[in-house]
């Protein structure tokens, strides 16, 4: 965990949200020179802290309104910082809980050099990001229709469909059904199913064309592993943006959720926690990447059957998937394409 422990002349910290957002500013000596509740609108943040932009931080706890505030605070260069919302116990924690006192703990912190940094995604790819999350969404939407018309069907105890359902061509299903009700329930989920597809379509065509001007270098890189295509690679590319961000390979993989942090007190392991904090998207792009290769690399086969000996198979995915990480770290570092000799020597 980063800690931000830059020395200013003023530190405002906000407890932002939607429609109101509580200022509290602190000078260098700790002093509350503002502790006001304002309209969360640029005009009226600028008008509080007009007379502490003389080396002034703003910083807020992470949460889903923090754009504005960012791309504004970048404008008027004033330094921002986004908090780690997990991290921020010394907010969630006391007696008593209010924006208020919220803001003023936020202020506190970063003049203590304890707050807890966040990234601050950069304001040019960030829709794109968000719309590739988007899709991830849409898409286990359309996979939970697939999966209840094989339920109905498994409920009725028909025969297996003989073709997979993901292909548009295979759904003229609907005679399979004697009952009126499943028949009708089985449509509307093949419609819904239709109505994704082409949803999908155009957000896949759109977020390629969008690609393209951001980090095409990096999409290049990431094919070059076996499984991984044009979508997952800019799946990887958004959600990590610059492998400049870690420092260690360790930093990279406990950001995507590959690692098990143990607890140890007096020497003992008391447990495992942490189990949230890090990215899902990016934890979840790296199991997919892992089942990928599995379909197209026998070597990757042999590697899990080894391992799943002696770990099991759960344990040997995701030994698999934390492999495939370090190696997406020192391929970006390094710059070089995928090395399946060097992958599999050990």
């Amino acid at each position: 965990m980063r800690f931000y422990d830059g020395q200013h002349k003023f530190y405002c910290g906000v407890d932002l949200h939607t429609k109101r957002m509580y200022l509290c500013v602190l000078d260098y000596e700790g002093n509350k020179r503002l502790h006001r509740n304002v309209r969360a609108k640029p005009h009226d943040f600028l008008s509080a802290i007009e007379g502490f932009r003389d080396d002034l931080v703003v910083g807020a706890e992470c949460m889903f309104t923090w754009y504005w505030l960012a791309d504004l605070c970048l404008d008027e260069s004033i330094k921002f910082l986004l908090g780690h919302a997990l991290y921020m116990k010394a907010i969630h924690g006391g007696k008593k809980k209010d924006d208020k006192l919220d803001s003023e703990k936020i202020a506190r912190l970063m003049r203590g050099g304890t707050f807890p940094l966040s990234y601050v995604y950069p304001r040019e790819m960030r829709a794109t990001r968000d719309l590739l999350r988007r899709r991830t969404f849409l898409m286990r939407r359309r996979s939970e229709l697939l999966a209840h018309v094989q339920l109905v069907n498994q409920q009725y105890n028909l025969d297996p469909f003989e073709k997979m359902l993901q292909y548009a061509c295979n759904r003229d299903v609907l005679d399979c059904f004697e009952q009126a009700g499943a028949r009708q329930s089985v449509e509307a989920d093949l419609q819904m199913i239709g109505h994704y597809d082409q949803l999908l379509k155009q957000l896949e065509s759109n977020l390629l064309r969008q690609a393209k001007r951001h980090d095409p270098q990096a999409c290049f890189l990431l094919q070059t592993i076996p499984g991984v295509g044009k979508l997952l690679s800019l799946v990887l590319l958004y959600e990590i943006h610059t492998i400049d961000r870690f420092p260690t390979v360790g930093d990279f993989l406990s950001y995507a959720r590959l690692v098990t942090p143990k607890q140890i007190s007096d020497g003992k392991v008391t447990g495992h926690g942490g189990a949230k904090i890090g990215n899902p998207h990016l934890k979840w792009a790296f199991s997919e990447t892992a089942l990928m290769m599995l379909r197209y690399s026998e070597e990757a086969r042999q590697f899990l059957e080894r391992k799943q000996k002696k770990h099991g198979k759960g344990r040997a995915m995701t030994m698999l998937a934390r492999k495939i990480a370090r190696t997406v770290y020192q391929m970006w570092k390094r710059k070089e394409v995928f090395d399946a000799v060097k992958f599999f020597a050990s």
